[in-house]
């Protein structure tokens, strides 16, 4: 006889499919909306995670990708236009990732791109709230 899974595996695994679930049909979302702005999604999530000045390191954190791949990312956006290296104040090695005034008119588009039809858009504004904190607590940045 085979034993059965405790109910907090089974919980954790469901919970698992769901989060991966989740992501995959934002990811599918982004990609539809970044072709539309002739972008690739990795360039889309720069763009929509670029809200304001930030290093390189900066960027990839909140890309979850490394630096490498962020710096490969930021050349093609500011080849297109889009983003802008500056010297960092205060650390002659880093530079500071701006966003030019066409990139801050793309970026402007593709933020109310991702808001039509996104799956989050599915819950209502305090569902929203409630899994935000829920994913806050969940990671540890609560």
């Amino acid at each position: 006889m085979e034993a059965q899974a405790e109910p907090s595996a089974l919980a954790e695994q469901e919970i698992c499919g769901l989060v991966k679930g989740l992501a995959t049909q934002l990811d599918v979302h982004v990609r539809e909306r970044a072709v539309n702005l002739d972008l690739t999604a990795p360039q889309a999530t720069a763009l929509r995670e670029l809200a304001g000045p930030m290093t390189m390191r900066d960027l990839a954190d909140r890309m979850s990708c490394e630096a490498s791949n962020a710096t490969f990312i930021v050349d093609r956006l500011e080849r297109l236009g889009l983003v802008e290296r500056r010297p960092h104040p205060t650390d002659r090695r880093a530079k500071i990732l701006g966003l030019t005034p066409r990139g801050a008119d793309v970026r402007e588009r593709l933020l109310a791109m991702l808001v039509e039809d996104s799956p989050v858009t599915r819950l209502t504004q305090e569902e929203q709230r409630t899994l935000r904190e829920l994913l806050l607590r969940a990671t540890g940045r609560a």
